[in-house]
C-alpha cells in the first residue's frame, strides 16, 4: 500500500464542459491545473482512482539536477525555484529541504562518470562537485564504507511526496479547479480529427484540449487511440524507518542503497542498484528498443514473472467507448512489496554507516514507474491529434521536476513563453 496522504475534499459531480481537461491526478498533472487555475482557464482533473496514490506518493522524494542529461537540467533548476516557492504559493507545507544530495562511487571507473557529467553540464552554472574521501566523511561522518569518492549538489533537496500532491490539489481548487475521483476517462471525442471533448465513465464532457498525464497507463490509452508511446514498467521498493539519529540531513546514494532524512526523524531507504522488472507482453513488444540503455546494468534489472503479469494480460489493450475500461478495471496500480530488496539496501546501508543497525523498519511499499527508451518524459502536443497535449513517460524521476514540467505542460497548452526549452521532450524523438 501506499504511505496515507493528507485527504483532499475533491467534486463529486464533473462539469458538463471545461477548457482543458487533465487525465491524471498525480503532481504532474495537478501542478498543470494548478497554472491553468491560476491564469483563470477553466480546468477539469479526472482521476480513475485517488489524487496522487501511484507514483507521486510512492516515489523518494528526491528534488535533484544531479545525475539528470544536460538537456534536462533546466526543467530541474526550473522546479527549484518554484518548489522553493511552494509553501507562499500553496499556504501549506511540502516538506522542501534544500538539504543537499550526494552520490558515491566504489571504483575509479563510477568516478570518472561522475567526472564526466560534470564536464557535460559545466555551462548549465550548478554547484556540483566532485568529493574525496575525506570531504565524504567530513559530510557525511561515522561511516565505514571504503569509497573512492563521491559527488554533491548542495541545492539539491528533497521534499514529502505524501504532501505534496495534496497541498497542490488544494490550492488548484481553491482557485477553481474542478478535482473529480474515481472517475475514469475511457476515451476521446473528437470533430473534424480535433479534440473536442473526453469520454468518462460517467459520460461525455466537452472541452477544447486535453492533457494527459496518467503515467504508466499513457501507453494503454493511447495505444487504445492507435498512438505508440514507448514506456515499459519496473517496480521500485521502499521502506521508511521510524525516527531514529542519522549521520546526515544530505539524501546520499550508494551504489546499492540510498537514503533520505524523512520529516519525521526516520529515513526513507531503497536498493538502488536493483528494481524489480515483472515481465509483462509490453517487454516482448518493445523490449529490444531498451538494449542501449541495459548495456553494462544487468545488475540492475531483477527480472520474474508474478501477479503483475497476469494482472497485465487481463487488462483489455482495445475497447470501445461504451465499453468498461482497463482504467475503471485497476483504479490503483499497487504492486507488492520486495523485502529482499529492501533487506538487502538495509544490509547494504548498514555495513557502510553502522548508525543505522538500529534502524527499525516501520512501512514499506512500491511503486511502478513508465520508462522511456531515454529516461527522459514526454512533454508536447500530439501533433496527429489537435489538442491532445502529453506530460508523461517521467522514467522515475518525475516527482523533483514535476511542478515545472506541470507548469511546461501548461505553457504549450495556453500557447505563452514556455518556462523552458520543450525541444528535448517531443514525442516524435522516440
Amino acid at each position: 500500500m501506499a504511505p496515507v496522504q493528507t485527504p483532499v475534499l475533491t467534486s463529486r459531480d464533473a462539469p458538463e464542459k471545461t477548457s482543458v481537461v487533465v487525465i491524471g491526478g498525480g503532481i504532474v498533472g495537478l501542478s498543470a491545473a494548478l497554472v491553468l487555475a491560476e491564469r483563470g482557464i477553466p480546468v477539469t482533473v479526472l482521476e480513475k482512482g485517488r489524487i496522487g496514490a501511484e507514483q507521486s506518493s510512492r516515489n523518494l522524494g528526491w528534488v535533484r539536477k544531479m545525475g539528470r542529461s544536460a538537456p534536462d537540467v533546466p526543467l530541474a533548476q526550473a522546479a527549484d525555484r518554484l518548489w522553493a516557492a511552494m509553501p507562499a504559493r500553496l499556504g501549506a507545507e511540502v516538506g522542501y529541504r534544500q538539504a543537499g544530495i550526494m552520490y558515491l562511487a566504489r571504483t575509479e571507473a563510477e568516478m570518472a562518470m561522475h567526472a564526466d557529467w560534470l564536464k557535460s553540464v559545466a555551462d548549465l552554472s550548478l554547484d556540483s562537485r566532485l568529493l574525496r574521501p575525506a570531504d565524504i566523511d567530513a559530510l557525511v561522518p561515522g561511516g565505514r564504507g571504503q569509497w573512492a569518492g563521491g559527488i554533491v549538489t548542495p541545492s539539491d533537496g528533497r521534499a514529502e511526496p505524501t504532501l505534496a500532491s495534496a497541498a497542490i490539489a488544494a490550492a488548484a481548487i481553491a482557485k477553481g479547479a474542478v478535482i473529480v475521483e474515481n472517475c475514469a476517462v475511457r476515451t476521446l471525442s473528437r470533430a473534424a480529427g480535433r479534440v473536442c471533448g473526453v469520454v468518462t465513465e460517467r459520460g461525455e464532457i466537452a472541452c477544447e484540449q486535453v492533457l494527459l498525464a496518467c503515467g504508466l497507463w499513457s501507453r494503454r490509452f493511447l495505444g487504445n487511440l492507435g498512438i505508440s508511446l514507448p514506456t515499459l514498467p519496473l517496480v521500485c521498493s521502499v521502506f521508511r524507518t521510524a525516527p531514529m539519529e542519522g549521520p546526515t540531513e544530505i539524501a546520499v546514494g550508494g551504489p546499492d542503497f540510498s537514503f533520505r532524512k524523512h520529516r519525521d526523524g526516520g529515513f526513507i531507504i531503497t536498493q538502488r542498484g536493483a528494481l524489480g522488472a515483472p515481465l509483462m507482453l509490453d517487454h516482448l513488444l518493445i523490449g529490444m528498443r531498451y538494449l542501449p540503455m541495459l548495456r553494462g546494468q544487468r545488475k540492475l534489472l531483477r527480472i520474474g514473472l508474478g501477479r503483475e503479469a497476469l494482472t497485465d494480460l487481463a487488462l483489455a489493450r482495445r475497447w470501445r467507448a461504451g465499453a468498461i475500461s482497463p482504467f475503471e478495471r485497476l483504479r490503483t496500480m499497487d504492486p507488492p512489496t520486495r523485502p529482499d530488496l529492501n533487506a538487502e539496501a538495509l544490509a547494504n546501508l548498514r555495513a557502510a554507516w553502522p548508525a543505522f543497525a538500529t534502524a527499525r523498519i516501520v512501512e514499506a511499499w512500491a511503486g511502478m514507474m513508465d520508462i522511456t527508451p531515454d529516461s527522459q518524459p514526454v512533454i508536447g502536443p500530439v501533433e496527429t491529434v489537435p489538442g491532445l497535449m502529453l506530460a508523461t513517460g517521467f522514467s522515475g524521476h518525475g516527482f523533483g521536476t514535476g511542478p515545472a514540467a506541470g507548469q511546461l505542460a501548461a505553457d504549450l497548452l495556453c500557447g505563452t513563453a514556455p518556462i523552458v526549452d520543450p525541444a528535448p521532450y517531443r514525442l516524435e524523438r522516440l
